[in-house]
């Protein structure tokens, strides 16, 4: 099990660097080459051209594209120094650079933004999987009663709709019409009815779609898994059906569950862009938004980075839970 994990976590670190590259060369190497040079985008068009070659030289810019690279995977660990004569700018680690727009320290606004992403990413969560792998189970074990063709009717509709549509549905609904829901974001810590009132429908929409998934998964699965020879065994041993379902048909449908899992809450931690902009929800999503609007490099690749971080590091823990629901894992 302990090699396991070190496979895993070494394959986690390769992906986060190949990630880093590939995101550094596409923000500041691709624009150079196209003629976009990113001293401009931090200082804007007009400004003299003694200005911008102290930018190129406070930046960086001017140097060997490994030395830049270097040079920013060194300001993730230990900090980093920008320089231009006196001027002399420290940022401390994980440094990520000084965002175009409001010259200030990336990460500090990506721990800003980051509890709104993970609140909306947890609640949501919690109720689509709650709801989508209950509603599954049932439908599976009812076949053809009138609770399975109503919850896969619903299912369907949930795959359907897109978020901004139901997203922009239930504002105009719940809170325009009804003003049930109103006002802006706060913090948990500072007034956590406020917190619950404006996360609720976001909650509700992302759960609405993402239980329609896991709704029709986790039937498909569990009606294949009740044909199998070791559940007529299971039966057949005299164990009551509660047993049967529960400890032999679930853990074998918690398998692909848990694939998707990992997948959606990876992508729902890196910034859930749709859901975030139709709520005004200040996370990693509304910021990524509002970064590629202003061409704000340095925030679009610490949002990048974060995003990928979260989706490996997902994945590494349905890893990690496979081999306690699946034994023949730790066995291979």
């Amino acid at each position: 099990m302990l090699a396991y994990v070190i496979r895993r976590l070494f394959a986690v670190a390769m992906m986060l660097m190949v990630v880093t590259l590939t995101t550094f060369v596409i923000f500041f190497v691709l624009p150079k080459w196209a003629g976009s040079d990113p001293a401009y985008l931090f200082a804007g068009k007009q400004t003299d051209p003694a200005a911008i070659e102290g930018i190129r030289e406070k930046l960086g810019l001017s140097d060997p594209v490994l030395v830049q690279f270097w040079q920013f995977v060194q300001g993730l660990f230990v900090g980093r120094e920008y320089a231009n004569g006196a001027d002399v700018t420290n940022c401390p680690a994980p440094c990520f650079g000084y965002s175009f727009r409001t010259e200030q320290e990336v990460w500090p606004q990506l721990t800003e933004a980051i509890p709104v992403t993970l609140s909306l990413a947890a609640g949501a969560c919690l109720l689509w999987v709650v709801g989508g792998v209950a509603a599954g189970v049932v439908s599976a074990l009812r076949r053809g009663t009138l609770w399975d063709r109503t919850a896969m009717t619903v299912a369907l509709a949930g795959v359907s709709l897109p978020i901004y549509f139901t997203g922009l549905l239930s504002l105009a609904v719940f809170s325009y019409q009804l003003d049930w829901v109103s006002g802006e974001y706060a913090p948990l810590g500072e007034d956590p009815a406020q917190w619950f009132q404006t996360l609720i429908l976001p909650w509700i929409t992302l759960a609405f779609l993402y239980a329609a998934m896991y709704a029709r998964l986790t039937r498909a699965t569990m009606l294949e898994i009740m044909g199998e020879d070791y559940i007529r065994t299971a039966r057949a041993k005299g164990l009551t059906e509660r047993v049967v379902i529960g400890r032999h048909a679930m853990r074998s449908t918690w398998t692909p569950v848990l694939t998707l899992l990992g997948l959606d809450l990876g992508a729902l931690l890196g910034g859930a862009v749709l859901t975030e902009s139709t709520y005004n929800l200040p996370g990693l999503g509304w910021m990524a938004i509002e970064s590629i609007k202003t061409k704000d490099l340095p925030l679009i690749l610490g949002v990048t980075l974060f995003a990928a971080l979260f989706i490996c590091v997902a994945n590494l823990l349905v890893d990690l839970l496979y081999a306690i629901v699946d034994p023949r894992v730790r066995i291979g």
